[in-house]
């Protein structure tokens, strides 16, 4: 499919379902937590997602080798996606579906304030400041009102959401400001995966029993996870940027906090307090004007 200068009517709906996969992936984990131990689960989805991108490269004929003045940088976003994923395994365990959506996807405000800083070309614009601002007070807003936090919302998952959150940033900032970017994106995640899974299972001895008595429907969200969300998931979203402008794409991400929040009260019966409308909705505005593409 040729590049387009738009979102039409299919990259709308391709990206609109995306955003809600993204956010039932959270449902998932979430109750995949309650077979395995959370670093134990990540360690073990991304041995699973080595074989299956393996597998997709090499039908697609990909290169698996890379310059060698890239190793460092691919250790480095290899060692930042391990802890990205045990803070988000943990969140999950620890805080409910609907704090960790709104705390966790404020993610690219964090990425436009290091930019800011570290990518020549990339600094915050004044609408882009404000944006900050509102989803930073949305995000506060999200850990510091403890209304309806009582049960399995802790401030010790809300804080490992914020920390994954800052995990995801600095992958986008590895592959942005490293000698990464001249490295395909499927070649990347690859060496994520790969270098993360032995570190997530030699992390997760330090966090109790592997197994919690696991059932099929903890079985089948590993498989989900590894082939559905790992694997699949991101090669669409590689697919969908290699079409339409990154911009546009970048755009749909104020949807999945909004999705996870719905389909945590829908699926999990957790609670919609005020605070968590307020917040959510701070963070989607703040993502939306961090995303504005700048006027011609």
């Amino acid at each position: 499919m040729q590049q387009k200068d738009t979102i039409d009517a299919f990259g709308a709906a391709s990206l609109i379902a995306f955003s809600l996969l993204l956010a039932f992936n959270q449902v998932v984990i979430k109750v995949t937590n309650e077979g395995f131990q959370p670093v134990f689960f990540a360690g073990i989805r991304s041995a699973g997602a080595v074989i299956c991108i393996l597998i997709w490269m090499r039908i697609r004929g990909l290169p698996l080798r890379i310059p060698i003045d890239t190793i460092p940088a691919a250790l480095l976003i290899g060692v930042v996606f391990s802890v990205e994923f045990i803070c988000l395994f943990m969140a999950l365990d620890l805080t409910t579906v609907t704090r960790t959506s709104v705390i966790f996807y404020s993610m690219p405000v964090w990425l436009g304030l290091a930019a800011h800083f570290l990518i020549p070309g990339e600094r915050l614009t004044a609408v882009k400041s404000v944006g900050l601002l509102l989803a930073f007070a949305g995000v506060s807003w999200a850990i510091l009102d403890r209304t309806g936090a009582e049960g399995e919302a802790s401030l010790q998952g809300d804080l490992y959401a914020l920390a994954a959150a800052f995990g995801w940033a600095g992958i986008a900032l590895c592959a942005k400001a490293t000698k990464l970017k001249a490295v395909r994106a499927e070649v990347q995640l690859f060496y994520q995966v790969l270098i993360s899974a032995p570190i997530l299972l030699l992390a997760a001895l330090f966090f109790g029993p592997f197994l919690r008595d696991p059932q099929a429907i903890h079985y089948a969200g590993l498989i989900f996870q590894i082939v559905v969300i790992v694997s699949f998931g991101f090669i669409l979203w590689l697919w969908l940027l290699s079409i339409y402008p990154a911009a546009s794409v970048a755009s749909f991400s104020f949807l999945s906090p909004v999705f996870g929040v719905f389909l945590g009260w829908l699926l999990l019966d957790e609670a919609l307090v005020p605070s968590i409308f307020g917040s959510l909705l701070l963070v989607a505005l703040g993502i939306v004007l961090i995303n504005r593409a700048p006027a011609r």
